[in-house]
């Protein structure tokens, strides 16, 4: 009699734990409702409408959805500017990318390291930080302020240094015959929009990259110290190594929102500028078909797949590079009946 009542204690102390248990469900519900709705269901209808032929027209007709295979990936690929807006996504990202890492590696390598006694370090990652909480829209108002035609800061500066002629620069309504129009010429564009780029991401590259090296044991430090390495060996064959994982992290999430780029140079591209051929990004070029003019929702989709698939294989390329070897390999050997 007394087990029959333990038993029944125990199955009732069960059920109240599975019947808690529900609750957790609950709480994660709201999530999986958001993104069924505004990630999964766009992601699967955009697969849906890269197949069909799906257009309004200026005057408000509608044309299909028509299925048509592969059409519209042709016709992209073929007859519009795709590749020419993926090169310029690339070219921009790039020219950000690669002095945005070096430099957030030094700093990072500068600011964590204990034995370089530096005051206010905290204040110093403020201010690195700050510009990538100023949102994109205030820093393209401000350099367009910078670089405006035919007078401003930056053509005053230029006059002032001699680069161009200073008294037909300053002679009333001549300016513009020697200013430098910066945001109509392609390539002065593009090197402004990396800049503001890699202005405003390096601070969180930074944050990011001191967060892995404090996660190395200062141990590893203390006995390369020991054994006579010097500070540049340990950091080349100790922390770059050791914060692989936090390296790829950034490649991976900088090269996602490289690929996506579009408000900074959406908002400082001009109406009509002809610097649009050499600044117009893939996600610019989306909206283009989508929003303007006839909307082609179809080749639209099509070339959000085809950035979807770039982004994608780019992504499995750096995991392969940047992949743990030794721990490849232990896995390979084991798997061939090593122990």
């Amino acid at each position: 009699m007394k087990g029959l009542k333990q038993n029944s204690a125990v199955r009732a102390q069960r059920s109240s734990r599975v019947n808690l248990s529900r609750y957790g469900y609950y709480f994660i519900l709201p999530f999986f409702v958001a993104y069924l709705i505004f990630q999964a269901y766009p992601l699967f209808n955009t697969f849906y409408l890269a197949f069909q032929k799906y257009m309004i027209t200026g005057n408000n007709k509608v044309i299909g959805p028509t299925f048509v295979g592969f059409g519209n990936f042709v016709n992209v690929l073929t007859k519009g500017f795709t590749l020419r807006a993926f090169e310029n996504t690339a070219v921009m990202w790039i020219i950000n990318f690669i002095p945005q890492i070096l430099l957030a590696l030094l700093l990072a390598k500068w600011l964590s390291d204990s034995r370089i006694n530096i005051k206010g370090k905290g204040l110093i990652k403020l201010f690195i930080y700050m510009p990538g909480i100023i949102t994109a829209a205030s820093i393209a108002v401000l350099f367009m302020a910078l670089f405006a035609y035919p007078q401003g800061p930056v053509n005053s500066l230029l006059a002032q240094l001699g680069i161009i002629d200073k008294t037909v620069y300053q002679t009333p309504g001549e300016a513009a015959r020697v200013s430098i129009e910066f945001m109509s010429k392609g390539w002065h564009s593009r090197l402004i929009i990396a800049f503001i780029n890699f202005w405003m991401w390096y601070g969180n590259t930074m944050i990011v990259l001191i967060a892995g090296i404090l996660g190395i044991s200062p141990d590893l430090f203390e006995a390369a110290q020991v054994d006579g390495a010097s500070e540049n060996q340990s950091f080349y064959y100790i922390t770059l190594p050791l914060i692989k994982p936090i390296m790829l992290y950034t490649l991976v999430t900088s090269l996602i929102g490289g690929m996506q780029m579009y408000d900074v140079p959406a908002l400082m591209q001009q109406d009509g500028s002809p610097a649009k051929e050499m600044t117009q990004t893939t996600t610019m070029y989306i909206m283009e078909l989508v929003f303007s003019g006839t909307k082609d929702y179809g080749r639209g989709a099509a070339v959000s797949v085809i950035l979807f698939l770039i982004t994608a294989v780019f992504s499995l390329v750096l995991f392969f590079i940047l992949r743990d070897k030794d721990a490849y390999r232990e896995r390979k050997y084991l798997g061939k009946g090593g122990y």
